[in-house]
C-alpha cells in the first residue's frame, strides 16, 4: 500500500481550516489540522510530516515564525504560506527564510491542490536524489573494494588520506586493475562527493573531438558548430574530472589543460571570454609518462601538475591472496543478477584460477567468472568449464593426488581470513559481510562450517 503524504495544516480560522482539511483529505492526503500554531509546533517533529501549510497572520505566532521553527527542526520540508495581505516585501522575507510557495486569499481549492502537488513532488525528487547520491557513494566506499592483501591495503590507506585533500592525483597501473574505481573512491569520499564525477577516455576520441569534448565550443567556431556547447570541464564544475589514459592527450590539448591547471580557467573553442571553474583533476595511465616526457610526446610541466601524488595499483598476479575473495564476490553478483545458485569453484578450478597470471587483471577475472557462471550446470564451477576461458595446466591424476593437502590449505586460509574479518568488525557479521563482499548467509555458513563463534570477537 502506498504511504499517504502527511500534511500539517495551521490556520486560526476554524471554517477555512475544516474546509482545507476536507479538500486535502479527499485527494488522499493525511492531514492534521491545528487552529493554534503553538500546539502545532509542539506536535511538529523532523520526519513526521511531508508538507506544512500555514496562515501568516495568527494571534499566537506569525506564519514567518512558524516557518523559522519548522526549518530549524527539518530544513528539507516544504512550507506553503497562506496570506490575505501579500506584499513584495513579505514574499521576499518568506522566500529568504525557506518558504516553498505563497497562496493569496481568496483562492480556489484547485489552485492550492496544484501547489501542494508541486511541493510534495519536490520533496520526492529531493529524497530520490539523496538516495541516489547515497547509493552511488555506497558503491565506492573503501570497504567495497575487495581484497585483504597488504599491497591493496597500502593503496586504500593512501586513497583515504588523499580523498579529503584537494590535490591532483595520477593513478598508474596495468589495464584492468581498477584505476577508475579508485578515482571514483577518491571523489565519493571527498568534500566534492555531492557534485559530479565526470570521466573521459583520452585515447578513445580523435584529437579534434577530444578538444571540443573537454573545453566545449561557441556557435560557429567551426563547420557543424550549430549551437554553443558546454565542455566536460564546465560540466564537472565543483566536482571531479577523471582523465583516463591521459598519456594519449595531443600536444595542443596538453597545452590548454596546463593553462587550466595553472589559472583554473579556459576558453571554449571560438570563444574570447575565459570560463572559470572549480574542478579537481584525477588522471590515470597504463603507460610510463616519464618515458613520454623523455621522448617529447608528453609535456614535462603538465606531468608534474598531474602527478602531484601518485597512486600505483598492483597487478592482480601481485596480490594473489585477493583472487578467492574476488571470485566469491563476482559469483555472488552473478547469482543475484540471474538467479543462479553457483556456490564457488571446485578445488582444482580455484587452484588454477589462483595460479593464472591474469594479464587482463580484475576486469578479465570478472568477465571470466560471468562467462563460467553462465556455462556451469552444477553447484561449483569446474576446471573443464574454467579452461574454456583461461589457459590451465593439464594435470593428470597422479599430479592431483594431493588434493586433500590443497583442500586443507584452503580451509586454513578461510579460517584465518574469517578470524581477521571478525576481529576487524568486532564480531559484527553484517559489517564483515559488507567488508568481504559476501552476503550474511555466506558468513554464517562458513562460521558454522569451521565451528567459529562471532561472540569470541566482541
Amino acid at each position: 500500500m502506498t504511504r499517504k503524504p502527511k500534511i500539517l495544516l495551521i490556520d486560526d480560522e476554524e471554517g477555512l481550516c475544516r474546509m482545507l482539511e476536507a479538500v486535502l483529505g479527499d485527494e488522499g492526503y493525511a492531514v492534521r489540522a491545528f487552529n493554534r500554531p503553538v500546539a502545532a509546533m509542539a506536535d511538529f517533529a523532523a520526519g513526521r510530516y511531508d508538507l506544512v501549510i500555514t496562515d501568516i497572520r495568527m494571534p499566537e505566532m506569525t506564519g514567518i515564525e512558524v516557518l523559522q521553527r519548522v526549518k530549524d527542526k527539518d530544513p528539507g520540508i516544504p512550507v506553503i504560506i497562506i496570506t490575505a495581505h501579500a506584499t513584495v516585501e513579505m514574499s521576499i522575507q518568506a522566500m529568504r527564510r525557506g518558504a516553498y510557495d505563497m497562496v493569496t486569499k481568496p483562492f480556489e481549492p484547485d489552485e492550492l491542490l496544484f501547489r501542494v502537488k508541486n511541493a510534495l513532488r519536490q520533496t520526492e525528487l529531493s529524497s530520490e536524489n539523496q538516495s541516489l547520491r547515497e547509493e552511488i557513494a555506497g558503491r565506492f566506499r573503501f570497504d567495497n573494494i575487495i581484497g585483504t592483501s597488504q599491497r591493496l591495503h597500502a593503496v586504500l590507506d593512501k586513497v583515504e588520506k588523499l580523498a579529503i585533500r584537494d590535490t591532483s592525483i595520477l593513478i598508474t597501473g596495468e589495464s584492468g586493475t581498477g584505476k577508475e574505481l579508485i578515482a571514483q573512491a577518491v571523489h565519493y569520499n571527498s568534500p566534492r562527493k555531492d557534485k559530479r564525477f565526470v570521466a573521459i577516455n583520452c585515447g578513445a576520441l580523435p584529437e579534434s573531438v577530444l578538444e571540443s569534448e573537454l573545453f566545449g565550443y561557441k556557435k560557429g567556431a567551426f563547420t557543424g558548430a550549430a549551437e554553443d556547447r558546454e565542455g566536460l570541464l564546465k560540466a564537472a564544475d565543483g566536482g571531479t574530472l577523471f582523465l583516463d589514459e591521459v598519456g594519449n592527450l595531443p600536444m595542443n590539448v596538453q597545452k590548454t589543460l596546463l593553462r587550466f591547471l595553472q589559472e583554473q580557467e579556459f576558453r571554449r573553442i571560438g570563444d574570447t571570454t575565459p570560463t572559470k571553474v572549480n574542478v579537481r583533476i584525477l588522471s590515470a595511465t597504463n603507460a610510463d609518462l616519464r618515458e613520454g616526457v623523455k621522448q617529447g610526446s608528453f609535456r614535462e610541466d603538465l606531468y608534474y601538475r598531474l602527478n602531484v601524488v601518485n597512486i600505483h595499483l598492483p597487478a592482480l598476479r601481485e596480490r594473489k591472496a585477493d583472487i578467492p575473495l574476488l571470485i566469491d564476490h563476482f559469483i555472488h553478483q552473478q547469482n543475484e543478477k540471474f538467479g543462479t545458485h553457483i556456490r564457488g569453484l571446485s578445488a582444482e578450478a580455484l587452484e588454477a584460477a589462483t595460479e593464472f597470471s591474469w594479464p587482463g587483471n580484475v576486469r578479465q577475472l570478472r568477465n571470466v567468472i560471468e562467462a563460467a557462471v553462465a556455462m556451469e550446470d552444477g553447484e561449483y564451477i569446474t576446471l573443464p568449464v574454467l579452461a574454456q576461458f583461461i589457459e590451465v595446466e593439464d594435470t593428470g591424476p597422479a599430479e592431483r593426488a594431493d588434493d586433500s593437502d590443497y583442500t586443507s590449505a584452503l580451509a586454513d586460509f578461510e579460517v584465518g581470513y574469517l578470524k581477521e574479518l571478525l576481529r576487524k568488525t568486532q564480531g559484527n557479521v553484517e559489517a564483515a559481510a559488507r567488508r568481504a563482499g559476501m552476503n550474511m548467509a555466506t558468513i554464517y555458513r562458513k562460521l558454522k562450517k569451521y565451528d567459529l563463534r562471532k561472540d569470541d570477537y566482541l
